[in-house]
């Protein structure tokens, strides 16, 4: 199995992140105890600019959870169908050839759901598999890979495509003061990614192999990272904890997966790591004890476009197919945390 090629698309809407302070200052500035407190989170983030769904001044008009899903709806159909379009185009395949079709998203709901949707818009072949899939949040990008992986060795002559849209700032709470809320505020964007993949029989040549995939849950971590739903939409649960759970976890599961792949980290040539925000990438260098440089993709992608929750590890790879050419032969680490809390783990050869 291959990744083919790896699609992004993102609402023209970008703001400075300065931009972004000014308008949150506006909305909060009178009821915060100490308006500094959210220069500082958004400071803090690392975070340069970012895409949003809509014009800053729709926002206000979002009263309703109904207001801001339906947003959600539109942009994500034509940003996904984007996605698609130049994913497939980048692998040298038509529209036509695809097999499958999975969707994962944590940021709105539709049913008929948007993979449907795009069956209509893109004008997808009628007997497509659909598989969407709600509530991995953070780790579904490289989730989604790992799943997409597990069909193609069923199916060694089809294509499949995984598409992630994750249009965060229509999940902001305006009315919630609390730190949770207002570090989102700073760190999360919005953007779509698609990623093209082919089963062992298909003839491409381009693109790096999938070896091994490992999913760890941990129990009893529920209110680690997630969202509580109610009447005003979807409400973050994003613990101080993240951090310490990466350096508790991560480098003996990382460990446990090579060493079952006969690997060690010292093989491990390219990291392909969701961009979580700063204390969460410097804990992942922290526990994996990584070279100075390993990470900079994914700093750079958190830096220009913020966290996109599971389309984020989604453009890092987009990143590393483009731009890093690792050495044909060497191994990547695929890489992301979520809700659960778990972790995903994709093995990768160029």
């Amino acid at each position: 199995m291959r990744i083919a090629a790896v699609g992004r698309a993102f609402p023209p809407h970008y703001y400075r992140q300065e931009e972004l302070l000014a308008a949150a200052r506006r909305h909060w500035g009178a009821e915060l105890h100490n308006p500094k407190r959210l220069e500082q989170f958004f400071q803090n983030v690392l975070v340069g600019g970012r895409h949003l769904a809509l014009p800053l001044e729709r926002y206000p008009a979002l009263e309703t959870w109904g207001a801001a899903n339906n947003a959600w709806i539109e942009v994500a159909e034509a940003t996904g169908a984007e996605a698609i379009r130049q994913a497939m185009e980048r692998a040298g395949l038509a529209l036509s050839e695809l097999n499958a079709l999975y969707f994962v998203s944590v940021t709105g709901i539709a049913t008929p759901s948007i993979d449907a949707r795009l069956m209509n818009r893109l004008d997808l072949p009628s007997d497509v598999k659909r598989v969407p899939i709600f509530g991995l949040g953070c780790v579904a990008g490289a989730a989604g890979v790992a799943r997409v992986a597990d069909y193609l060795r069923a199916y060694p002559h089809d294509v499949a495509v995984l598409l992630s849209v994750e249009l965060c700032s229509l999940t902001l709470q305006r009315q919630d003061l609390s730190i949770p809320n207002l570090i989102s505020s700073g760190l999360f964007g919005d953007g779509a990614a698609a990623v093209v993949m082919v089963g062992a029989e298909r003839q491409v040549d381009r693109g790096p192999r999938v070896l091994s995939t490992r999913s760890v849950f941990y129990p009893d971590s529920e209110r680690v990272m997630g969202w509580d739903i109610s009447e005003r939409g979807f409400q973050i649960v994003l613990s101080a904890e993240v951090p310490e759970v990466v350096r508790r976890y991560l480098r003996d599961d990382v460990d446990r997966f090579l060493a079952d792949n006969e690997l060690t980290r010292s093989d491990i040539a390219s990291w392909v790591a969701h961009p979580g925000g700063p204390k969460v990438l410097e804990a992942m260098q922290e526990a994996l004890e990584l070279p100075d440089g390993a990470l900079d993709r994914t700093w750079t992608s958190l830096r220009e476009v913020g966290n996109l929750s599971s389309a984020s590890v989604l453009m890092v790879l987009g990143d590393t197919l483009e731009n890093g050419r690792p050495d044909p032969g060497s191994f990547g680490l695929m890489l992301a945390m979520g809700p659960g809390f778990c972790s995903e783990l994709v093995l990768l050869e160029w």
